[in-house]
């Protein structure tokens, strides 16, 4: 029986809680995954920031970068869609460690069902602001300048913009903004997929849709058939999605970390 994961939004690095016992979890938990394992999808945003120069990488990560090299190793295919917090991720991790990068949303077909795949931010809800700066972070010519940068300035800035873009959302809402912000994108998450879905031939329809991106964990039944879910992150709330060939399910992994 093969099994394939789903995991998004681990943002390693991040400097909140205790970021180093999140990376040694994430890695304890890909070095462990059954030998049924076939393939890992990771769902971006695994890194909270991650800028590599042509013969440079960041100095965190070393776990993880073993635990993914350890798995394509024995032979499990492990695919990379980028998040907003590691948009730039170049050859690296193909060229060393084996790692297979998709554009979303990435329509796959496993075992007779059909998956859409991708991180979830510029799919459905983003301002025009949003918008216009992920457009320039993908400028070839913004990523030749920034890489004019020395390595510690450039890190100094990624690591200090990216922490606070994401403590802005973890400490700045009460539990009445969350429930309005979770209702908006519940809304506009399901009914982007069954817009989706409605355009596609018959025989292409997807059985199941898994984002990450908003942190909000859900799964929903999306007119048109199929389900629509969303991972929560290992910040708040650990987990991962697992298909065994019949079934997606949901599992936490621990605590908050």
């Amino acid at each position: 029986m093969a099994l394939y994961y789903f995991i998004a939004d681990t943002h390693l690095g991040l400097d909140y809680k205790d970021y180093k016992a999140r990376e040694k979890a994430f890695a304890s938990f890909l070095y462990n995954l059954p030998a049924e394992t076939s393939e890992v999808f990771l769902l971006g945003d695994i890194f909270d920031f991650w800028y590599e120069y042509k013969n440079v990488i960041p100095r965190r990560f070393t776990r993880t970068l073993g635990a993914l090299a350890s798995l394509c190793d024995r032979g499990v295919k492990v695919h990379f869609l980028n998040g907003n917090h590691d948009i730039w991720t170049y050859s690296y991790f193909q060229q060393e460690i084996g790692v297979v990068f998709h554009k979303q949303p990435l329509t796959v077909e496993l075992e007779g069902q059909r998956f859409c795949l991708g991180h979830g931010d510029l799919l459905w809800e983003s301002s025009g602001t949003y918008r216009s700066l992920q457009k320039v972070f993908k400028c070839r010519f913004v990523q030749v300048l920034f890489s004019a940068l020395h390595p510690r300035w450039a890190f100094l800035f990624g690591n200090s913009w990216s922490k606070h873009n994401r403590l802005t959302r973890y400490e700045g809402e009460n539990d009445q903004s969350q429930k309005a912000y979770r209702e908006k994108i519940f809304k506009l998450s399901t009914e982007w997929a069954a817009k989706y879905q409605s355009v596609l031939p018959e025989g292409q329809k997807i059985d199941h849709f898994i984002f990450g991106h908003y942190h909000l964990p859900f799964t929903a039944q999306i007119e048109g058939g199929g389900d629509f879910s969303i991972l929560g992150d290992w910040i708040h709330n650990p987990e991962y999605m697992v298909f065994d060939g019949k079934s997606v399910e949901r599992h936490a992994f621990g605590e908050a970390l």
